[in-house]
């Protein structure tokens, strides 16, 4: 346990003063390449004494045996005293248990293939059982798969009822997700998607569902078969939970190979994490910088601009992973944390967001971080498509970066023949502060293996500075407290007694709405 707050730390002092006399060196190429991934931070505060302050800072953090802790699946996540031991899951070899279950899990999807077996697949799952699975069977099953796989997460009615809309129920696979097995909105969407069987005429509703979580007596309970449950572990972090059996629908959509592919990449990009230098270690490079910029320079939000349209689902994984992590106010002993922690972590696939939120990453007094994600080859015969898409993302980066003064400015309105005059107030209009941070991350293409190690980027980041800032990233303690309240609340349009005394407004709106429900 961590004894001494952030600011009690003597390097962080010296690392606030490195990161606010450091700036970015438009003259100097600073690129880390991590498993197939090359990590541009050319965009970020730089000198030597920032890297020696932030070695230093590390190292107060006891940041080598934390990492170690994580990787060996010690304990890891302290409040629910237990491993956070994901990478285990990714291992080329891991323990016998995960090994069996990675067996029995490609086994049931090479049979289902060789029966041409389940035309539709419903996935039911929310939050870390849904987002990644919807990531990846986005970036590989873009163009037309032979089995149609529609996602369920949001308790709306309206979810379950587009999820199963014209679907053959003879044909299709329901997959219930959930860690637990207490999920309110999954068990009560799996609960319909089992009526719309049941209605349909199906025998044997059950022999059509499979679970997977880390209670499987919970399923068994439910009525899953034993032969349809695939088992997680509680040290598996539902955000971190596509690296289990919760890939299923992924290597029955797209297949097992591209499962594979993304374990493979994320494995390498741990054994970067575990083994490259302070100074080459991209993950722990990353993290150095967003502290920088949220702890020291004060900037509330990082963009994520992947310059891909097949990695839409990208932002709301990363930004779960992050914000779920780290959206922490107290330390790992229970006091406050003296410096802002989490950004808020939002965007969307250039160039769309260009059209939407850039001029605000421009010129807006606030600004942001930014992450911009590219693959330098495409999968597609357009050429030109993908060389306006590049040309965008590094146009879009180096303004950033580089800015525009009002002497810039005024030259530009002259040359497009405005007067004097004109020129003088319309480049007040044009001016670009600059010197916003920014990283990019580039893939060589879009393949499973650079996917996978681009996940397992941003999961190590997201470490590194939970050791630095001192809280917990494996629990989410604010979340749970909005579930209890939900229970009781939906207890009371039930006719149940009220347990607690609400505020007046949400009384309110209890006793309205309860005469229409």
């Amino acid at each position: 346990m961590q004894s001494l707050s952030l600011t009690q730390l003597p390097a962080w002092s010296t690392f606030t003063q490195a990161v606010q006399q450091a700036t970015p060196d438009l003259e100097q190429l600073c690129l880390i390449d991590a498993a197939g991934l090359s990590v541009d931070f050319s965009g970020q505060r730089q000198s030597p004494a920032l890297q020696q302050a932030a070695a230093e800072l590390l190292e107060q953090r006891h940041f080598q045996e934390q990492r170690k802790l994580l990787l060996s699946g010690g304990i890891a996540n302290p409040t629910e005293h237990r491993a956070a031991w994901h990478n285990l899951l990714r291992a080329p070899a891991a323990t016998a248990d995960v090994m069996h279950e990675r067996e029995r899990l490609n086994t049931f999807v090479r049979d289902a293939d060789l029966a041409r077996r389940w035309r539709h697949i419903v996935h039911i799952g929310i939050g870390g059982s849904d987002w990644g699975v919807r990531l990846s069977v986005g970036a590989f099953g873009y163009t037309k798969l032979w089995r149609e796989v529609r996602f369920v997460a949001n308790i709306d009615g309206h979810a379950i009822e587009a999820g199963l809309a014209d679907l053959n129920p003879h044909d299709t696979l329901v997959v219930v997700a959930s860690k637990s097995f207490t999920t309110a909105e999954t068990l009560q969407n799996g609960q319909r998607a089992l009526e719309w069987l049941q209605a349909a005429g199906v025998k044997n509703p059950f022999d059509q569902v499979v679970a997977i979580t880390a209670h499987p007596e919970r399923a068994a309970e439910w009525g899953v078969a034993p032969r349809h449950i695939f088992k997680l572990w509680d040290w598996v972090g539902g955000r971190f939970s596509l690296w289990s059996s919760v890939g299923l629908t992924t290597a029955l959509s797209v297949s097992s190979d591209v499962v594979a592919g993304m374990h493979s990449g994320a494995a390498a990009m741990d054994h970067h994490f575990e083994t490259a230098p302070i100074e080459s270690n991209a993950p722990v490079q990353m993290a150095l910088h967003g502290i920088a910029n949220r702890s020291v320079l004060g900037i509330a939000s990082l963009n994520i601009a992947p310059y891909d349209s097949r990695l839409i689902h990208l932002v709301p994984y990363i930004q779960q992973l992050e914000m779920e992590s780290l959206g922490k106010s107290v330390d790992i002993a229970g006091n406050p944390v003296p410096v802002p922690t989490g950004p808020v972590v939002w965007g969307m696939p250039g160039t769309d967001a260009q059209h939407t939120f850039f001029q605000w990453l421009h010129q807006g007094s606030d600004g942001a971080a930014v992450d911009f994600i590219m693959c330098q080859q495409a999968d597609h015969r357009w050429k030109n498509h993908h060389q306006s898409l590049l040309a965008n993302c590094l146009a879009q980066r180096e303004a950033m970066l580089r800015g525009k003064t009002v002497e810039q400015a005024y030259e530009e309105c002259i040359k497009q023949g405005h007067t004097p005059k004109e020129s003088e107030w319309l480049a007040k209009h044009r001016v670009h502060q600059g010197g916003r941070p920014n990283t990019l991350i580039v893939l060589p293409r879009l393949t499973p293996y650079h996917l996978g190690a681009l996940l397992a980027l941003y999961e190590h980041k997201v470490f590194v500075q939970a050791v630095i800032w001192g809280i917990n990233p494996f629990d989410q303690w604010g979340v749970e407290y909005g579930k209890h309240l939900a229970s009781d609340i939906i207890d009371e349009f039930n006719d149940q007694p009220c347990v607690k005394a609400h505020d007046v407004s949400t009384s309110h709106w209890i006793n309205l709405l309860k005469k229409q429900l």
